[in-house]
């Protein structure tokens, strides 16, 4: 293939993705209608699944359906074979929601335009000229819990990466306000997520009664309060890049009892490993300056860690390239663009670090220009309109994906540049 879009190819994916429309619309508003939060996505999976074992028959296609795979009772692995060479492509799911406001991330949005480019794909190998390569492998893999529970990482250690060339998926942000006749900025390659350290901080004291003899007592409830003072004022010092914010998971049970025992749960972030290593260091000598300063124990609980985004610049042109072809407006980056997901977090930049990956982000009208993680955002997830965009994108990592398939030199490119000293 030349270094511009393949024309052929593009029709080819689009074709497939009008014969898929029915049950594309289908699964997502099965995915929106029925919010599960992380690894209680039991009705995506099994949905998901049902639509492959059933396409499987309908489309004479041998895609092999795995449920409950990687010991993880809502990921899935839906796999098309050719041959016993050739390259790896994989695009991920996700599909879970938020406590009391569903799909406020628009997840189903990233399942179904998963969804939508590995069938694209599946089908546009059949009707292309493959007879040159070894063979082919493309896989749908069902990603849960990325909303804090990090099931990517759970999916790295299991070996769901191994041997895989590429993994592509794309997100939803909000364009700022409701109208849908604004077309959507697509960003191939975000800067604007950042790395990110969850932890517990649990502060052990001593009890007592807190009327009759409360100097007997350690109180962890101050440990807490003082360790959040202390944060708030060490945020005048961090960068505008940087994030700290946390709640008070337990501050006690009653108040006539000093708290034995009290605890936070916090997110540390920064835009790339190393420097957050630097602030972690930084916000745990608040932490345990508080148990100094009250008596009490500390213990850190980590949850785990999501790396910044790794972007690979051949594919984020290839799509570029692709959805500029299609007429539609698609930057490298984020850094002015409205309604991207400045200082959010990801677990598909672990993913990024294993492998080659791309995460692109895509707007979508919502209601009041309302951002990610508020009930404008999911009525925008749910809405015709952000179906359509998503299928957008759906179409230009299809087009990507066969060319890391199909083209020997674009697939060197790219591994080639996964592999650059940073």
């Amino acid at each position: 293939m030349a270094n511009t879009v393949d024309k052929a190819v593009l029709k080819q994916v689009q074709i497939a993705l009008q014969n898929a429309d029915a049950e594309l619309q289908d699964i997502n508003k099965k995915i929106w209608s029925n919010p599960e939060l992380a690894y209680n996505e039991y009705m995506a999976h099994d949905n998901i699944c049902a639509m492959f074992e059933n396409l499987a028959t309908t489309r004479s296609l041998n895609y092999q359906v795995r449920r409950k795979t990687y010991q993880l009772d809502t990921s899935f692995e839906i796999e098309y074979k050719k041959g016993d060479g050739g390259r790896v492509l994989v695009f991920n799911a996700e599909y879970d929601a938020l406590p009391g406001i569903g799909h406020a991330c628009g997840h189903n949005l990233i399942a179904t335009s998963s969804i939508a480019a590995y069938i694209a794909t599946v089908e546009a190998l059949q009707a292309l000229d493959t007879s040159s390569l070894p063979g082919y492998t493309v896989r749908l893999l069902g990603t849960p819990a990325e909303e804090g529970g990090g099931g990517k990482l759970k999916l790295i250690e299991a070996g769901a990466y191994k041997g895989v060339d590429a993994c592509l998926m794309v997100h939803p942000v909000t364009q700022g306000n409701n109208d849908e006749s604004i077309p959507s900025i697509h960003i191939a390659g975000p800067e604007s997520l950042l790395a990110n350290n969850k932890i517990r901080i649990n502060y052990t004291g001593s009890t007592a009664h807190a009327a009759g003899a409360p100097w007997e007592g350690i109180n962890a409830l101050d440990a807490v309060v003082s360790a959040y003072v202390n944060i708030s004022l060490l945020r005048q010092q961090i960068l505008p890049s940087q994030r700290v914010h946390g709640v008070i998971a337990n501050g006690g049970e009653r108040p006539n009892v000093i708290p034995g025992s009290a605890s936070l749960h916090y997110y540390i972030r920064s835009p790339d490993t190393k420097s957050l290593n630097t602030l972690t260091d930084r916000v745990f000598k608040c932490f345990e300056g508080a148990a100094t300063a009250t008596g009490c124990k500390v213990e850190f609980e980590w949850i785990n860690n999501y790396q910044e985004l790794k972007n690979n610049k051949p594919i984020c042109e290839a799509y570029m390239e692709t959805l500029k072809e299609m007429g539609h407006n698609c930057v490298l980056n984020d850094r002015e663009v409205k309604g991207s997901l400045d200082g959010a977090s990801t677990d598909m930049g672990n993913v990024m670090h294993q492998v080659p990956g791309f995460h692109a982000l895509f707007q979508i009208p919502t209601e009041d220009g309302a951002g990610n993680h508020t009930h404008g955002f999911t009525a925008g997830a749910g809405s015709p309109e952000g179906y359509k965009r998503g299928i957008v994108c759906a179409t230009g990592m299809a087009v990507v994906g066969l060319r890391i398939l199909m083209d020997d030199e674009f697939a060197k490119s790219v591994k080639a540049d996964f592999e650059r000293e940073e």
